[in-house]
C-alpha cells in the first residue's frame, strides 16, 4: 500500500535499480561458480584481472541470456496489459485465450518447413521464417478469438476462455503432428519452443527483441490515452472520438507481432502477461501511461528471477522457464476466477 503513493519517478528508479541488481546476480547463477563480485568486475569495471574463461562465460553466455529474459518478460508484460485494456477483462492474457499457441504453432511449422535452410542460412531463420510464421500463427488466433468473443452485446469472456481451450487444442494436435514427422534436430528444436527456455540466447535475438520492446513501448504509449478511454466501454470511447475498430485492430496485430516474436526466440512462456498487469495496476492504477512502463519493468524483474530459479532447481539440470512461470501464474488465474466468479459469464 506505500508504494501506491510513492511518486512514480521513484517507483520507477526502485524497479531500475532492482533490474540491475538482478542482472549482476544473474549472470552469477550456473554449473560454473562465479562470484558476485567478479560479476560485478567483468560487467561493470570491465576487469582484466579475471580468468578469460570466467569473462568467456558472463559476457557469451550468461549476459546475453540475462538480457534476453528482461526484453522477453517485458514485451510479454506489455502485451499482457494491452490486451486487459483492449479485452477490458482482468482474465485476458496472450497464453490463456490461445495466441501463445497459436504462435507457436507457427513457429513449429517453420521450424519443419525450413529444416533444410537452418544449417545454411541461421540468420534467416532468426530474423524472417520463425518469427513471421509466429507472427501469423500469433495474429490469426488473435483474430479468431476476438471474432468469436465479440458480439453486439460485447465480448464475452467465457467465450473467449472456450476459444483459448479450443485453440490450444488444436495447436498442440498440429505441434504433436510436427514432432511425429520431425528427425532428431527438428525434435531438439521444437521441445524447446513447447517447453520454453532461454538457453539459446544470441546478440540476433536480443536485436530483434530490442527493437520489438521499443516499436511497442513507442505506439502502445501514443495509444495509452485512448486504452483510457476504451476502458468506460466502446460507445463512451465512441463519443470521445476514439476509432474504436481501427483502434482494435492496430492493438490485436501489435500484440501478436510482441507474441510472435518471444515464441520465436524463447518458446511459450505464459502467464507473465496475466500477472504482471494486476501488480502493476496495484502500484501505479489503471492509467496506461503509468502502467505500461511499470509492467515492463515487472516483467523484465519477474522472468529473470524465474530464469535464476529455473537453473538452480534441478542442478546441474536445469528446468524450463516456462514451468516456473507456470507454476506461478497457475494458482493465481485460479485465484482470479474465484475473485470473479459470478461475472464472467
Amino acid at each position: 500500500m506505500l508504494l501506491r503513493r510513492l511518486p512514480l519517478p521513484f517507483i520507477l528508479s526502485l524497479f531500475s535499480a532492482a533490474l540491475i541488481v538482478t542482472t549482476i546476480g544473474s549472470v552469477t547463477v550456473g554449473p560454473m561458480n562465479i562470484g558476485f563480485w567478479d560479476s560485478v568486475q567483468s560487467l561493470i569495471l570491465q576487469s582484466d584481472q579475471l580468468a578469460p574463461h570466467i569473462n568467456l562465460v558472463i559476457h557469451e553466455i550468461r549476459f546475453p541470456r540475462t538480457i534476453l529474459c528482461m526484453l522477453v518478460g517485458a514485451i510479454l508484460a506489455v502485451c499482457g496489459t494491452v490486451m486487459q485494456g483492449l479485452f477490458r477483462n482482468p482474465l485476458a492474457e496472450p497464453g490463456i485465450i490461445g495466441v501463445s499457441a497459436g504462435a507457436s504453432l507457427g513457429a513449429a511449422l517453420a521450424i519443419v518447413l525450413f529444416a533444410d535452410l537452418s544449417n545454411q542460412y541461421p540468420q534467416f531463420m532468426n530474423f524472417a521464417a520463425v518469427p513471421v510464421f509466429a507472427f501469423l500463427g500469433g495474429a490469426l488466433t488473435t483474430v479468431l478469438v476476438y471474432k468469436l468473443g465479440t458480439s453486439k452485446m460485447g465480448t464475452s469472456v467465457t467465450i473467449m476462455l472456450l476459444a483459448g481451450v479450443a485453440i490450444s487444442a488444436l495447436s498442440g494436435a498440429g505441434i504433436g503432428f510436427m514432432n511425429f514427422i520431425a528427425d532428431d534436430q527438428m525434435l531438439r528444436d521444437l521441445s524447446l519452443w513447447s517447453m520454453g527456455s532461454l538457453a539459446g540466447a544470441n546478440w540476433s535475438s536480443i536485436m530483434l527483441c530490442t527493437v520489438t520492446l521499443v516499436g511497442l513501448m513507442f505506439i502502445f504509449i501514443k495509444k495509452s490515452m485512448a486504452l483510457n478511454a476504451l476502458l468506460l466501454g466502446e460507445a463512451e470511447a465512441n463519443h470521445l472520438g476514439i476509432p474504436v475498430q481501427r483502434l482494435k485492430r492496430q492493438l490485436i496485430l501489435l500484440t501478436a507481432v510482441g507474441v510472435g516474436v518471444t515464441v520465436s526466440v524463447s518458446g511459450m512462456i505464459g502467464f507473465i502477461g496475466l500477472v504482471i498487469p494486476h501488480l502493476g495496476r496495484m502500484l501505479s492504477g489503471p492509467d496506461h501511461r503509468t502502467l505500461l512502463p511499470i509492467s515492463a519493468l515487472m516483467g523484465a524483474l519477474l522472468l529473470t528471477f524465474a530464469d535464476m530459479f529455473s537453473r538452480i532447481a534441478v542442478a546441474p539440470a536445469e528446468l524450463p522457464v516456462g514451468i516456473v512461470t507456470a507454476l506461478i501464474g497457475a494458482p493465481f488465474f485460479i485465484y482470479l476466477l474465484f475473485k470473479q466468479k459470478g461475472r464472467i459469464i
